[in-house]
């Protein structure tokens, strides 16, 4: 019997990491993990084919502790994957919803659903995971309490959902990376439209960034993102990632990397991949 690839998520089955492993790749298993860091050396050491990464939301912004990971794991970035984010409220088996006294989640997920909560009248208790509170529920059935998680975690769990799609923002949408171990991975198709993510370290010099950033616009290069992260814990020593249209060998970028080379001592390309359609919807 042919083994499966495997495909690593941080969090506990029934995760909405879970639920984007299953959409997105369904000829992989998907492996949970409890962290950020597992998840990555599951890949890195080829435990996992894949690793499909979280890092950020639409409501929630970016996802901590996963952009320092990025240039420190050797991994590559191949894909980005969007999700939107649909909570459900469950409970155990034939329990009815004006029993419920108690709904536990994660606080973000808590506070995305706040208006349907409170709605229901309900008290909230905060927990590490969205799946992890579903699984705590089966282990400890109690017909006072409830769970937000996806709709994955009342499966494997076997609850029962009282309420679809609590949500209060219905744009909320988390962005996942695709991760893999292969040092130099398929170029995209030519005919695809292109996202290039790379880290970079600038001088401390003044105005180093200000004068960085000049080859892109110089050169027409369209940055969709800038983000900033201190590298342990120094704060003169600042990281930044980045995503820029195109590929490194654009000429346009091409140019803006060689200048960007001039005002830092540092800089990775973390990933060259398609850039995901869900990007161009309104």
């Amino acid at each position: 019997m042919t083994m499966l690839k495997k495909i690593a998520f941080q969090g506990a089955p029934g995760a909405n990491s879970h639920e984007a492993c299953r959409d997105y790749f369904p000829g992989y298993e998907a492996a949970p993990y409890p962290t950020f860091e597992e998840a990555f050396e599951a890949v890195s050491s080829g435990v996992c084919a894949l690793g499909m990464i979280p890092v950020e939301n639409s409501i929630a912004g970016r996802v901590a502790d996963v952009h320092h990971l990025l240039p420190s794991s050797g991994l590559k970035i191949i894909g980005e994957r969007f999700k939107p984010i649909r909570f459900q409220l469950m409970a155990n088996k034939g329990v009815k919803l004006d029993e419920v006294k108690t709904v536990s989640s994660m606080a973000i997920a808590l506070h995305q659903c706040r208006k349907s909560l409170k709605k229901l009248g309900v008290e909230t208790e905060a927990v590490g995971d969205t799946a992890g509170a579903a699984r705590a529920l089966a282990l400890h059935p109690d017909p006072t309490r409830a769970a937000i998680a996806p709709a994955l975690a009342a499966e494997i769990y076997g609850l029962d959902i009282l309420a679809r799609d609590i949500e209060d923002e219905r744009h909320n949408t988390t962005r996942f990376l695709v991760m893999t171990a292969d040092k130099s991975p398929p170029a995209p198709s030519f005919t695809e439209r292109c996202i290039t993510a790379f880290c970079f370290r600038v001088k401390n010099l003044p105005a180093a960034l200000y004068k960085a950033m000049g080859g892109f616009a110089t050169n027409g290069v369209n940055m969709t993102k800038l983000e900033s992260y201190m590298e342990g814990g120094a704060f003169t020593a600042t990281f930044f990632y980045a995503e820029v249209d195109g590929r490194p060998e654009d000429r346009g970028l091409a140019l803006a990397l060689e200048e960007l080379a001039f005002f830092t001592d540092r800089i990775e390309i973390l990933g060259v991949f398609p850039a995901d359609p869900f990007r161009d919807r309104v």
